[in-house]
């Protein structure tokens, strides 16, 4: 009977199960462990856009480029510090024809054009404003600000376009399990309301902020503090953060081996996806993107491979 009740109660401690949210199936899955075009060592991040999938090769040190249907196109990178090189390239965002990369061991973010063209370095090491270290993901808003998981800094920065610092959430180097704390928080999102949702990856919830910066809410086991577990709209660490068309938030859960999807305000959805290496299994998902249509495409970290999940047809119950 407890069982029963934990697994039907959100963050808020609110009945859930809304279903609002259509089901997810299984379409595809492509990648192996390698270094060979279309073979992947820790794909760690994922973005869409004008027909084509981008993924973060982490320690091929490079970005690959896909059709929708996970046809190899093309890729770029180099490892190395110069710009424009890459080390270890994390959660990735497109945004007004440029791909932006979280470029963790390099502690900044490298800038390119679709095409592989590399366009601009922004950041370098340190904990002061406009410093990272080891950054885990990156938004970016309609006039080109900047929203940075600054990994091990225990931040999230907001910097202008040109790299300059704007103001950040969070006390540098401090973890804290309260709210506008953060434990090494590792991606950022923002909807199309300019509402900022972040990955706060080891306190296993995910945090909200205003457009105009304010605290809003938070979700993520018994009060969204630093509570781990695998029920509904629980969390085994937080890796990886999405907006879909129509509002609703998709949650890379990554011990749980799982999706979860909520609506803005944190109550709970659907999942889909379980622990294990077969199709429409996963072996610790870290990185989602979510398409205009809905079709999620997530990086299966463990499974050195890409997943590709349509929402199926709402039918009448």
């Amino acid at each position: 009977m407890v069982l029963l009740l934990m697994t039907s109660v959100s963050a808020s401690g609110c009945a859930v199960f809304l279903e609002t949210e259509p089901q997810y199936r299984f379409e595809t899955a492509w990648g192996s462990k390698g270094d060979r075009p279309g073979e992947f060592h820790d794909p760690t991040g994922i973005a869409a856009a004008n027909g084509e999938v981008f993924v973060s090769d982490a320690r091929n040190a490079r970005i690959q480029v896909f059709d929708l249907d996970g046809n190899f196109k093309r890729q770029f990178g180099t490892p190395g510090t110069e710009p424009g090189h890459l080390e270890r390239p994390m959660n990735l965002t497109i945004a007004q024809g440029k791909l932006y990369v979280a470029d963790y061991w390099n502690d900044r973010i490298e800038i390119f054009n679709l095409d592989g063209t590399h366009q601009q370095t922004l950041g370098r090491s340190g904990s002061g404003p406009g410093e990272f270290e080891a950054p885990g993901g990156v938004a970016v808003a309609p006039n080109g600000d900047l929203f940075v998981a600054d990994f091990y800094n225990q931040r999230i920065q907001q910097l202008r376009a040109d790299g300059s610092f704007f103001r950040q959430w969070g006390q540098t180097g401090k973890v804290g399990i309260w709210a506008e704390q953060f434990n090494y928080p590792t991606d950022v999102a923002l909807d199309s309301k300019g509402f900022l949702y972040v990955a706060d990856g080891y306190n296993d919830r995910v945090q909200v902020f205003s457009p105009g910066g304010s605290f809003s809410h938070k979700w993520g086991g018994p009060f969204a503090i630093d509570i781990s577990g695998p029920f509904v709209g629980w969390f085994a660490t937080v890796t990886g953060i999405a907006t879909g068309p129509s509002g609703n938030v998709f949650v890379a859960d990554f011990y749980n081996h799982r999706v979860q999807t909520f609506s803005p305000e944190g109550d709970f959805l659907t999942a889909f996806g379980k622990k294990g290496f077969g199709p429409g299994e996963f072996n610790y998902p870290i990185a989602i993107t979510v398409m205009g249509d809905g079709t999620v495409f997530v990086a299966d970290y463990g499974n050195n491979r890409v997943q590709k999940w349509r929402p199926q047809p709402e039918t009448t119950k």
